[in-house]
C-alpha cells in the first residue's frame, strides 16, 4: 500500500450548476485499486478516521464499495449537512455505488442518488471517496 497526500479539485455537477472547491485528497494503492478520499472540511474526526480506515483497508473498503471488478469505478457521495456518521452509522443519504465503467459514470450516479435522499435546503452532495483502477 502507497499513499500520497496532494492538492485536487474536486467539482459536483448539480442541477446543471458546477460547484469547485479545492479540497486536500489522500490517495491509496490497495492491490490493483487506486483510492482517493477528499478531505472536504465538514468532516468530523471520527468520520475522516473511518474515512481513512476505508481507504486504506481492503476489507473496509469491500464493505462500504462493494465491487466485482477491480477494473471499474466507484464512489461514495455525502451530504455536507449530514456528514459520513450519524450515531455511529452510515447517514442515510450517505451514497456508495460501484462497478462503474468509468470515474464520471460513478460520481454522477452517486451524486444523484444522495441528492434525492438530502434535504432540498441544504448543500448539494460531494464525492468523498472515489475508487478506480491503479495506475
Amino acid at each position: 500500500m502507497r499513499k500520497v497526500l496532494g492538492w485536487g479539485l474536486a467539482a459536483a455537477l448539480t442541477g446543471g450548476m458546477a460547484l469547485a472547491k479545492d479540497v486536500q485528497v489522500e490517495v491509496s494503492i490497495l492491490d490493483a485499486s487506486q483510492v482517493t478520499l477528499h478531505l472536504y472540511p465538514f468532516l468530523k474526526a471520527e468520520e475522516l478516521a473511518t474515512l481513512r480506515l476505508v481507504a486504506t483497508n481492503r476489507d473496509a473498503l469491500s464493505v462500504f464499495v462493494p465491487s466485482k471488478d477491480a477494473s471499474h469505478f466507484a464512489a461514495l457521495a455525502l451530504a455536507p449537512a449530514d456528514g459520513f456518521l450519524q450515531d455511529g452509522a452510515p447517514a442515510a443519504t450517505a451514497v456508495a455505488l460501484s462497478d462503474f465503467p468509468d470515474a464520471q459514470a460513478a460520481n454522477t450516479a452517486a451524486l444523484a442518488a444522495c441528492d434525492a435522499q438530502r434535504d432540498p435546503s441544504t448543500e448539494a452532495c460531494v464525492v468523498v471517496l472515489e475508487v478506480g483502477p491503479a495506475p
